[in-house]
Formats: C-alpha cells, sequence, structure tokens
C-alpha cells in the first residue's frame, strides 16, 4: 500500500483536491477517494506537483514507429502519404517489431495507460497482448472501389480473428472517408452494429479531403489516378467530407473523428442539427504535434470546445510526430491556446479518452475501486495553472 500526497490532486470526476492524499494498494487500485490531508503523517510519499490519472492516448499508429525522423515536415498530407507508401517495404519485420516495442516503453514512460492503436496488420497484435498498455486495436481498413469493398472487408475480418485469439480487443474501421467505398461503409455499419461499435476515422485531415468531396477535384483524386484506381464511379456530394460519412455509419455506438484540421464551424453546425449522429457518441480526437509537422496548421480547437463537442487527445505515430507523449500534445494546445483551462485539458487526456474506448471502469478519473495510474505534473506555476515547456511528466503508479 501506498499513501502518496501532492500539492493538488486532480480526481477529474471532482474538484481538484489541495494538498490532497490518494491510497493505492499493492496493485494500484485506489482503496478510498482522494482527501485532503490531515496533519502530518510520516508514512506519506510527498510529491511537489500535481497528480492526475494515467493519460489515455486515443490514436496511435504503431505499426509506423519504425518511420521515426524519415518522414518530411510542413509538406502537406499528400506528400506525406506518398512518402510513407514509398518507404515503408524498406524495413524487415525485425525493425519494425524493435521500433513499436521501443515506442510502447517510451508510452508507457510518458503516463499512457491506454491506448486506441490502428493496426492494418498483426505484426503488433504480440506486444498487445502483453498488457503492458490497455489496448483497443482499429483494425483499418481500405478500399475506395466498390469492387474492392469485400475483398478488403474480409481481410479486416481475418485480422479482427487474430486479435482475438490474443484477447486483444479491436474493431473493423474505415480510415477515412476518401478511402472507403459507401459498399464498404455498408459492411463497417452491419458489424458495427453486431459487435462493440466503436469505430474511428481520420477525418478532414486536408483541404484536398473536402475539395474531392466538393467538386471531385484536388491531390488525391490526382493521387488515386497515380495508383491506378478508377475514379470515374466517384459521384462528389457537394457538401463536406464529414456529411458524407457520418449517415453511413449510424448504427456505430461511438465515433472518434481524429485530426479535423479542415473542419469548419459549418461541418459542427450540421452535425448539432441531426441529433442523430450525436445519439452514436460522436468524439474528436486531436493530435495537434502531427498536425503541425505534415500540415504546419492546427484545427480550430477552441471551437470544438466551445460548441460542447466531446474531445480526447492523440499522439499519432512517430512517422508525423518526435514524441508519444500525451503531455506534449496538451502543452502544444495550451500554447496555441493559452485560454483552455488545465482541468478541461486534463479531462480531454483521461477520463473523455477512457469513456470513447470503454475503458472508464478502470481509468480515467482517480475513485475508489479503480486502477487508473498516477501521475505526476511538475514545472507547472500553481498560481497560474498554465502548461509550459519546462513541464515533465512522471508515472507514479
Amino acid at each position: 500500500m501506498r499513501i502518496i500526497s501532492a500539492d493538488y490532486i486532480f480526481p477529474v470526476s471532482s474538484p481538484p483536491i489541495k494538498n490532497g492524499v490518494v491510497i493505492v494498494d499493492d496493485e494500484g487500485v485506489i482503496t478510498s477517494p482522494p482527501t485532503p490531508l490531515q496533519g502530518e503523517r510520516g508514512d506519506i510519499d510527498r510529491c511537489d506537483g500535481i497528480i492526475v490519472p494515467g493519460f489515455v492516448n486515443t490514436h496511435c499508429h504503431l505499426e509506423l514507429s519504425y518511420l521515426k525522423d524519415k518522414m518530411p515536415r510542413g509538406k502537406g498530407l499528400d506528400e506525406f502519404v506518398s512518402e510513407v507508401e514509398g518507404i515503408r517495404r524498406n524495413f524487415s519485420e525485425a525493425e519494425i517489431m524493435d521500433a513499436l516495442v521501443k515506442a510502447e516503453d517510451e508510452m508507457i514512460q510518458n503516463g499512457i495507460v491506454a491506448v486506441g492503436d490502428i493496426s492494418n496488420s498483426d505484426i503488433s497484435f504480440q506486444q498487445k497482448a502483453k498488457g503492458k498498455l490497455k489496448y483497443h486495436a482499429f483494425i483499418e481498413v481500405l478500399g475506395f472501389h466498390p469492387d474492392k469493398a469485400e475483398k478488403a472487408f474480409e481481410k479486416g475480418k481475418q485480422l479482427q480473428v487474430e486479435s482475438y485469439k490474443l484477447k486483444v480487443e479491436s474493431s473493423i474501421t474505415p480510415h477515412s472517408p476518401y478511402a472507403a467505398s459507401e459498399k464498404l461503409l455498408e459492411l463497417i455499419n452491419k458489424a458495427a452494429a453486431s459487435s462493440n461499435g466503436i469505430l474511428t476515422f481520420h477525418n478532414q485531415e486536408s483541404e484536398e479531403e473536402n475539395l474531392l468531396f466538393q467538386s471531385k477535384s484536388g491531390k488525391i483524386l490526382k493521387r488515386f489516378e497515380k495508383w491506378g484506381i478508377d475514379a470515374e464511379f466517384f459521384q462528389h456530394t457537394q457538401a463536406n467530407s464529414l456529411q458524407f460519412i457520418l449517415p453511413k455509419l449510424n448504427k456505430a455506438k461511438k465515433i472518434l473523428l481524429v485530426h479535423n484540421t479542415y473542419t469548419s464551424h459549418e461541418d459542427i453546425s450540421w452535425l448539432k442539427s441531426n441529433i442523430q449522429y450525436l445519439s452514436s457518441n460522436i468524439y474528436f480526437c486531436f493530435c495537434p504535434n502531427a498536425n503541425l509537422y505534415i500540415e504546419n496548421r492546427l484545427p480550430n480547437i477552441k471551437m470544438f470546445m466551445n460548441e460542447g463537442m466531446n474531445i480526447t487527445i492523440g499522439t499519432d505515430s512517430l512517422a508525423s510526430n518526435d514524441s508519444l507523449s500525451v503531455l506534449d500534445e496538451l502543452k502544444t494546445i495550451s500554447n496555441h491556446f493559452p485560454k483552455i483551462p488545465f482541468e478541461i485539458l486534463i479531462t480531454w487526456a483521461t477520463k473523455n479518452g477512457a469513456e470513447f474506448l470503454g475503458f472508464e471502469k478502470e481509468f480515467g478519473t482517480i475513485e475508489k475501486g479503480k486502477k487508473p495510474g498516477l501521475n505526476l505534473i511538475t514545472g507547472i506555476d500553481l498560481g497560474k495553472m498554465k502548461l509550459s515547456e519546462k513541464v515533465e511528466v512522471k508515472r507514479l503508479v
């Protein structure tokens, strides 16, 4: 048993506790609700800083960890995708495995306890099954042309069987609106209705995505032509991609939209006016460091907050980021949107992510009976409660 105290404890499920104390057993389970410290005790592990629950990373590509420091910066998503496709075959399975194991260790050191991870193959399943972190594997299927739908979905089903054999939670999900035909989305939607129903996709990560759906133009269409993909069948919607895809995934219980760099206020207004989509529990995940790495642009995160959207935090991959650290993502948000309160940032990074992934019974908040992990945040100005570059995280439990 450990009795731990700090300048503040942020349970997240309740208001912050000044000079708080929390008790955990040898397994890391919270044995009683956090309380203010009463008097002096010799058995307390006293810490300077703020204790928060373990972080939840709702969007990661562990498989791509081997591409760290190998991808161009700031050239846009189309160039980034082309570079990935050109380089990814140059690495052995051993190199890929070594990189993803190191990347997982990095997440653990950075106080991450649970991950929503994109899987395009089964290469990471054995590592996930070791249980060092809690995972939900999003098995990503791609098939822009309707003739490819059944083959793409069948591949996803086979991967899901492999994940289930290793007791790794998973769901079959689209990559993005522009990488899934209506037929493929129909198969994914049907599967969601009969399973856990948790889906995710990359949403409006570039302006080119909206151009494709608005006017059947732009770099994505040219990329399809370069890859020999026949896009003649595709009929543009004259609306943004968000409005195309969400109605076709209406059987999902929860959907996480990732990046949202070019999601507009009009898109959010459309979403809010269509209550049936909100009933699916729509969440928005932000990976700001990846956005800056690829597009050198951030989504209007404050707009999503002001509109009352559910927000989570992701790191994306080491192909598009310098670290797998939720705290680093929060620092970037705080730097660009300084009026967003620290308490709200922590909620996005813990409670909201746990709820989306269905891990809220164990993670996300510091409450009796949970095993959320405990992180100590140091170097923060306790008066202003603002993140800066000197702020660090240490995993306590």
